[in-house]
């Protein structure tokens, strides 16, 4: 923040950590005690500063969004090895080429549901990924297109990644601790959509519909794409008879094969009372 926001009228810190690089170097300055707490690297990493961080993880993208407008989005999970139709031939599996197909969809869903953002000035259903390949970059992509602006939401793993070219800069966060992104995929999400995907993908959407179910997060539309994919790789009905979920779980989400039809459902949807 710049000087003329502050709303104190104490010394800015960036003035001091400026300062600090003028200082004469004498074994006293040099030593790591003598680093100011915010700008000591070593400090901010060790085991008992987690906490620290963890509340800076949150705060930072919080303050982003809250100073670009943005009041609410839509999250899109699914799947970063679902390829682009023009690349299906690169696919590891067939069955990941046939899934080529949502990538479409999810990149028609985001344009359709980005011209409605637009209309608010990109404050309200602003796309939300995880910021990778796949049907993350299908979400972003298809925001772009729309000529409006897009979250992604990335995080540090063992193996190289980046964020994908469609992501609006501004809007492109990295993150070190997995909850804490998970708190801001639904922290304004006013939808949530899930596309075929993995582990990634399946611990994302049982979580959400975890807190939904315990009424630890309000009822948004939750829509998952892809009938014969998602009653193939969970049988929700078993779930249902055997008694660990109660029947009426069922209808915490809708079923949907089309950005259109998706679109429809949010647009039908009534909040339970």
């Amino acid at each position: 923040m710049t000087e003329d926001h502050r709303s104190h009228q104490f010394r800015d810190s960036i003035e001091d950590a400026a300062a600090v690089r003028r200082i004469p170097e004498t074994p006293q300055t040099r030593a790591p005690a003598y680093r100011l707490a915010f700008l000591d690297r070593d400090f901010m990493l060790r085991d008992e500063l987690r906490p620290v961080r963890l509340q800076l993880e949150l705060l930072k993208p919080q303050m982003v969004m809250d100073e670009r407008g943005i009041e609410s989005t839509v999250v899109m999970f699914g799947g970063a090895r679902i390829p682009a139709p023009e690349h299906r031939d690169r696919a590891a599996t067939p069955v990941l080429a046939s899934l080529s197909h949502y990538y479409s969809e999810a990149r028609r869903f985001a344009r359709l549901m980005t011209e409605r953002s637009l209309a608010s000035y990109g404050r309200e259903w602003v796309i939300c990924t995880g910021g990778g390949p796949g049907v993350m970059e299908a979400g972003n992509r298809g925001a772009d297109e729309a000529g409006g602006q897009s979250i992604g939401l990335n995080i540090v793993l063992p193996h190289e990644q980046a964020p994908n070219g469609f992501v609006t800069p501004d809007l492109s966060f990295n993150f070190h601790y997995f909850a804490i992104r998970k708190m801001h995929f639904l922290m304004r999400a006013k939808a949530v959509v899930v596309f075929p995907g993995g582990f990634g993908t399946m611990d994302e959407m049982f979580e959400s519909l975890t807190l939904i179910q315990t009424g630890r997060m309000k009822s948004v539309p939750f829509l998952l794409f892809g009938r014969d994919w998602w009653e193939s790789v969970v049988n929700w009905q078993q779930l249902a008879d055997a008694g660990v979920i109660s029947p009426e779980d069922l209808s915490l989400f809708a079923m949907v094969e089309t950005a259109e039809e998706a679109v429809a459902v949010i647009d039908g949807w009534e909040a339970p009372e």
